[in-house]
């Protein structure tokens, strides 16, 4: 299966098509929760949650004192703007 071009909003993609991103960007299907996904990039792991409007991203363990970071992003972004945004870290 064939991705969108980048510039295509998220929700345009079909869910094979954004789980096949998320595979694709090393990302790891939790085998409990469908929904979320775990990811481990060089100094800061996160998890995405694809949620009914938006995908919800926390960063484990990398704000102040150790806190999580968390962000949303909605669907209507296009896949690049998502990727460039998730993907570069907190």
């Amino acid at each position: 299966m064939s991705l969108l071009p980048v510039e295509t909003p998220l929700y345009n993609h079909t869910l094979p098509q954004i789980e096949q991103w998320l595979q694709e960007r090393g990302c790891k299907q939790d085998e409990q929760q469908l929904h979320c996904w775990h990811l481990s990039y060089g100094t800061w792991q996160a998890e995405l949650w694809l949620d009914i409007e938006q995908i919800t991203v926390r960063y484990i363990g990398v704000g102040e004192g150790k806190q999580d970071i968390q962000r949303s992003f909605k669907y209507s972004l296009s896949r690049q703007d998502i990727e460039e945004a998730v993907f570069s870290g907190p």
